[in-house]
């Protein structure tokens, strides 16, 4: 593909190593920082050290605080910021003219779900509630399994660009598509959203998991493996509940390889957040879900699995899906449960066996 002049809108872990995979193909990528320190560092020592330190910045990177700058007469626009702050920054977006006009094509790598006056709702039915009227069913999501950290220092990785217009699913898998990076076309706009906002839920539960199994030697490896089974479940259920279009997306990357690499890798902030519930008691001053997503900062980093598990817990009950992993996990993040209780109990339900039938794993000194 020819050059082109990209807007990056977010300048994350996860947007800064697309926009170095962008540049790295020739294109030339501006990108929206929220934090002026941020935007500085990458243009005068190319580099991000808030979000991605240690990895070269190429010269075709540049940084600005000014969205309408960063967002007005692009080639292609995508959207990287968290989904707390995704449609107060489509907001601020919607002012410029190009995007007024519509002739830009938008993608989104967030992750997650948006409350809406309907309920929760997938990212890309909120977003295009609020563009004009050219971008409804011509958005395309990008997700797979993807840490920036490895994205960005070249290691081989696939990614689903998805959308309900092949063009524009195309337009996006060329822009991005490298050597290291692979990327296939998805018309499972659906699908591959809720996979990618449901398997943070599935990472939480599964670093919890994985401290315990530290703590207690009735978990292991098998444990885990059945959690991820159970997730992978629920997953195709919400998706299919949603309007998932292809069976195929929840066995591709879409699902089955992200939730995989989210929950067993080291760069996992949803899994390092689950096991820092239990070796650090993360949530412990916290008094209830609200409270923590009011309070987010006090983490120390942003586990997107949160505010999903707030969204798919209330999708969920309101469609009377069984879910007990997201339940579980809400619960935990509620304040309702202690979190060993919550994870033996949650495998009871696995079982699918009478409590009296269950023997409970001695609970650890936490």
């Amino acid at each position: 593909m020819d050059p082109r002049n990209i807007g990056m809108i977010g300048a994350g872990a996860w947007g800064t190593a697309v926009a170095k995979v962008l540049a790295e193909n020739g294109h030339q990528v501006q990108m929206w920082s929220y934090e002026q320190d941020v935007a500085q560092a990458i243009n005068n020592t190319h580099e991000n050290r808030t979000y991605l330190q240690g990895v070269l910045l190429p010269e075709l990177i540049r940084a600005s605080t000014n969205l309408s700058e960063v967002a007005e007469n692009k080639d292609y626009l995508i959207l990287a910021v968290p989904s707390l702050y995704l449609i107060d920054t489509v907001k601020q977006m919607i002012r410029v003219s190009s995007v007024q006009e519509g002739s830009t094509p938008i993608a989104i790598l967030t992750k997650g779900f948006i409350d809406g006056p309907g309920g929760p709702g997938l990212l890309t039915s909120a977003v295009e509630n609020y563009l004009p009227g050219f971008y409804k069913d011509n958005l395309v999501y990008i997700s797979g399994p993807s840490h920036a950290e490895e994205v960005a220092r070249g290691k081989i990785t696939g990614l689903i660009s998805a959308s309900k217009h092949a063009k524009y699913s195309i337009q996006f898998r060329e822009l991005l598509r490298g050597p290291t990076l692979l990327v296939f076309s998805s018309l499972d706009i659906v699908g591959v959203q809720a996979a990618a906002a449901l398997k943070n839920v599935v990472a939480i539960a599964f670093g919890m998991l994985d401290a315990l199994k530290e703590l207690n030697d009735k978990f292991g490896d098998n444990t885990e493996s059945l959690l991820l089974a159970a997730g992978l479940n629920e997953i195709q259920l919400l998706g299919n509940a949603l309007g998932a279009s292809h069976p195929q997306t929840f066995t591709s990357i879409a699902a089955v390889g992200d939730l995989d690499v989210t929950c067993r890798s080291i760069y996992g902030r949803n899994r390092r957040f689950g096991r820092e519930i239990i070796h650090e008691r993360k949530i412990a001053h916290f008094s209830d879900l609200q409270d923590i997503l009011q309070h987010i900062e006090q983490i120390g980093y942003l586990p997107e699995g949160i505010a999903a598990c707030k969204h798919a817990f209330s999708i969920a009950r309101n469609r009377k899906l069984k879910t007990p992993i997201i339940n579980a996990v809400y619960s935990i993040l509620n304040r309702e449960a202690e979190p060993f209780e919550a994870i033996v109990d949650l495998l009871k339900k696995l079982s699918g066996v009478e409590a009296d039938h269950f023997v409970d794993p001695e609970k650890p000194e936490l």
